[in-house]
Parts: C-alpha cells; sequence; structure tokens
C-alpha cells in the first residue's frame, strides 16, 4: 500500500515539475520574442531606407504613403457643380400647351476637374443631365457655367466658366496605373467640399452595363478609395497629385459607398475633353462592325482555346470592316501591335483614335493568322470631322441634332432627329426625355431639326410624335394643339 501511495505522489509531484519547466520555456520563448520586436524601427522612421531580404541579391524600398503633396494640388483643381432643372406635373392637355400645371424645382449637385486655366471643366454627363441652370463653386466663389457638350457613351461632359486664371489638374496617364497602386479620390460626396480619401487600384477594365447609349465604352478604373453620392465628375489622382481617372459610379445596394468605386480613365477622358472643346462633340472612330467577348462557348464554336481577343459578330455595309473583308466569327488578337484580351480593353484602345486614323490588325481566321489593314471612319461612314450641327426652338424650349448614318443603321431606321436638350418650355410640359429620337410626326418622316421644329411650330390639332428612345424602344406621344 506504502509502495503505491509514493509511486503516486512521485508522479504527481514530476508532473507539476515538468509543467513549470514547459511554462517557463514558453514565457522565455515569448520574451524573446517581445525583446526582438522592441527594438525593430516603426515602419514610418524607415520609409526612405533601404533594406535586403535574407539570400537575396536586390534590394527593396518601403514607399512613402504621405499624400499631403497629392491632396493639396488635387483639392485645388476640383469643383463643387450644383444644379438646378424644373420637374412639371400637368392635369389637361390645356395646361400642357399654355404652360400651366404644377412645377417643382430640383436640385442636384456633384464634382468637377479644371481641365484647363481659361474655363473648361470635365465633369459626368449625368451630373448636369437635365438641367436647366449648371452653377460652379470654388473656393466660395460661384460661376455661371454653360455646357460646351457631352458625350453619353463615357457618361463625360465639359463645362465653360468664365475665368482665365485657374488652376488646371496635372493629367497623369491612366495606361500606366497597375492594380495594387495608390490612388485618392476627391470630389464633394453629399455636399462635403473638398473631401480626399485614399485606396488602391482594384482592378482594370471594368464593364458594368451601366451606360445606356447606342455605343457605350466602359472601361472603368476600379477602385477601394471611398465614393459617395457628389463625387460624381470628381478626380481620381496618383500619389503625385496627377489626374488618372474622373470619378463616376459607384456599386451599393444601398447608394452609398460599400467598397467599389468606377472612374473613367484619363487617357480615354482627355481625348473626349479635347474632341468637345475643339469640335463641339467627340470625333467617335468607327470600325464598321461589332465584335463581342470570346466566351468559352463561343471559343469551341470557333475551335480555339485561346480566349484573348473579341470575335466579329456584326459587319456593316459599306464600311471600313467590309472594305477591308473582315468576316464574321473572325477574331481579333492585336489592335495596332498590342494584344487584345478583353472587350473593354479593345474598345478603349478604339476610343483613343479618330476618322482617317489607319488600324491595323491581327485576326484568327480558322487558326490562320491573318493582317489586316483598314482607315476608320466617322458616324456618316466618311473618314472626315465632323461638326456639330443642332438646331435650338424657343417655342418648344429644346435643342435638336440629326441622328448619324451609322445610328440610324443600328437602330434600322431611315431618318429622325434626336432631342439633345431639353430646357423650360413645352417639350418639358410633354415629358419628352433627352435623347428620344423623332422619327415622324402624324406619319411624315422627319429628317432635319428645322424640318421637326417647322411642323411643330405650325400643326393645329391632333398630334401623333413617333421615335425611339435610348434603350432602343420604339414608341409615340400622342397630344393634341
Amino acid at each position: 500500500m506504502n509502495k503505491y501511495l509514493k509511486t503516486t505522489i512521485s508522479a504527481f509531484l514530476g508532473g507539476i515539475v515538468g509543467a513549470l519547466l514547459i511554462l517557463q520555456l514558453t514565457d522565455k520563448n515569448q520574451d524573446s520574442q517581445i525583446n526582438e520586436n522592441s527594438f525593430k524601427t516603426p515602419i514610418s522612421q524607415v520609409s526612405n531606407q533601404n533594406y535586403t531580404a535574407d539570400n537575396a541579391n536586390s534590394t527593396a524600398t518601403i514607399p512613402d504613403l504621405d499624400f499631403v503633396e497629392a491632396s493639396k494640388n488635387s483639392r485645388e483643381s476640383v469643383v463643387y457643380i450644383k444644379t438646378v432643372s424644373e420637374a412639371y406635373g400637368r392635369s389637361s392637355w390645356l395646361d400642357l400647351w399654355l404652360g400651366g400645371g404644377g412645377s417643382m424645382q430640383q436640385v442636384g449637385s456633384g464634382s468637377g476637374v479644371i481641365f484647363k486655366s481659361d474655363g473648361y471643366i470635365i465633369t459626368n454627363n449625368h451630373v448636369i443631365e437635365g438641367a436647366d441652370e449648371i452653377e460652379v463653386v470654388r473656393k466660395k466663389k460661384t460661376y455661371k457655367a454653360s455646357l460646351v457638350g457631352r458625350d453619353p457613351s463615357t457618361d463625360l461632359a465639359v463645362l465653360k466658366i468664365d475665368d482665365n486664371n485657374l488652376p488646371a489638374i496635372s493629367i497623369g496617364s491612366s495606361r500606366d496605373l497597375k492594380v495594387g497602386s495608390w490612388v485618392l479620390a476627391v470630389g464633394n460626396p453629399f455636399n462635403l467640399t473638398s473631401t480626399v480619401t485614399a485606396g488602391i487600384v482594384s482592378a482594370k477594365g471594368r464593364e458594368l452595363n451601366i451606360l445606356k447609349s447606342n455605343f457605350p465604352i466602359e472601361s472603368f478604373i476600379q477602385t477601394d478609395a471611398a465614393i459617395n453620392p457628389g463625387n460624381s465628375g470628381g478626380a481620381l489622382v496618383n500619389p503625385q497629385g496627377e489626374l488618372v481617372g474622373i470619378n463616376t459610379a459607384i456599386l451599393s445596394r444601398t447608394g452609398s459607398y460599400a467598397g467599389y468605386g468606377f472612374a473613367v480613365p484619363i487617357d480615354i477622358a482627355r481625348k473626349i475633353a479635347t474632341d468637345i472643346i475643339e469640335y463641339g462633340m467627340v470625333q467617335k472612330a468607327f470600325l464598321g462592325a461589332e465584335v463581342s467577348s470570346l466566351t468559352t462557348e463561343i471559343a469551341e464554336k470557333l475551335e480555339t482555346e485561346d480566349l484573348d481577343g473579341v470575335v466579329v459578330s456584326y459587319i456593316q455595309e459599306k464600311g471600313a470592316a467590309n472594305k477591308a473583308n473582315l468576316q464574321k466569327g473572325d477574331i481579333i488578337r492585336e489592335l495596332n501591335g498590342e494584344d487584345i484580351t478583353t472587350h473593354s480593353e479593345f474598345e478603349e484602345k478604339l476610343s483613343m483614335l479618330s476618322p482617317g486614323d489607319k488600324l491595323y490588325l491581327t485576326i484568327d481566321r480558322s487558326g490562320k493568322k491573318i493582317q489586316k489593314e483598314l482607315i476608320l471612319t466617322n458616324s456618316e461612314n466618311t473618314t472626315e470631322l465632323l461638326k456639330r450641327d443642332v438646331y435650338f426652338s424657343k417655342s418648344l424650349g429644346a435643342e435638336f441634332e440629326s441622328v448619324p448614318l451609322v445610328e440610324r443603321n443600328l437602330l434600322d431606321i431611315t431618318g429622325g432627329v434626336r432631342v439633345v436638350d431639353v430646357k423650360n418650355g413645352f417639350f418639358k410640359r410633354l415629358n419628352i426625355d433627352e435623347g428620344f429620337i423623332i422619327t415622324n410626326i402624324n406619319g411624315t418622316e422627319v429628317n432635319s431639326p428645322k424640318e421637326l421644329s417647322d411642323i411643330l411650330e405650325s400643326v393645329k390639332g391632333k398630334v401623333v410624335v413617333r421615335g425611339v428612345n435610348k434603350k432602343g424602344v420604339k414608341g409615340y406621344y400622342s397630344y393634341y394643339f
């Protein structure tokens, strides 16, 4: 009995001693780790020092994340935009014609970027769309702004204010941006002016299918820098304070920031804005063909395993692609010597070209590589630079323009006049939206803005206006004069 008792006591004491030894060793290891870390210099103090990794021959530098100068410089060039518009209600057709019925003033806001020192400002089209008055505020000074032009296909617009000594922002290159690069978003979210947030480039070449135009160009820069309502039209800048994008949209279930913001690349925006300032419209280059993403299913039908590139899905009659003998099913692998991997990449590269430019394509046709050369055209299928031709009817309270050939072919219409801008007046009370294309009035085809204005200003009785909306849906408006 005593023998067993001694054995038990010995085992118990041995366990206690062993546990104490293990605990002591563990504490020593932790102390060693704490002491080692306590001698490390904080990152903020070594941001400009070099260090060498073990078993490596090269040195690396921890980047300096000081955005003070970039914030200061870019904030000087970002403005606050305020818009005012009238929304009409009506109770009868008499109210419609005489201008009666209720109206309500709507106020909107957004941001803009000073593009040129003589008063040209870039913003988003959706910021100023439908506005009757536009104001630009910079450092508590308010300017009346005029609309120079806009491009729904990229959701961009250019404004002009009367000043010749403004701090134009430094222009960078969106092409040089890398996924993971630091960027700053500068704007006026929730009317909080001159707000700066920081993040990284999360992705490039995003297509969101949010631009409701016939020829949308979507190749957004995605960033996790916080962007909220009011940031639209503001600046996305790199750590040097150079403009690399125009903040345009957020992806959110609530309408507020949820981690995803999107900006139009400056390489696209610069070309769009320059064209609008010089010509009053974008000199968009057309291939004379439509292309689609190369999906797995399409690749199987075309008997290829390479998913890089875009596939030709439509050829315009007498267009540039048709003249160069491109065919449906051709896979475009290269554009002007540069590899094409996605649809958004192809559209982005094409958007930087103009009518009359030569285009060199490398295509894959049934497994064979073929080189093609063609000359890009404008919306009227010529190589000339176009001048914008608009007509404003004061009595109708709207601005009109003719519909170009390439768009008429796409919509399968032979004529038409687009409602470009609706001011206070008859068209606003009729609730005809901007972008609506009027094809005929009381069965008579309409081909020019002046013709449309003359008909509507002289017609009496019942009037039926037929046309196509921005989504390509055909319909009509009916009313009485």
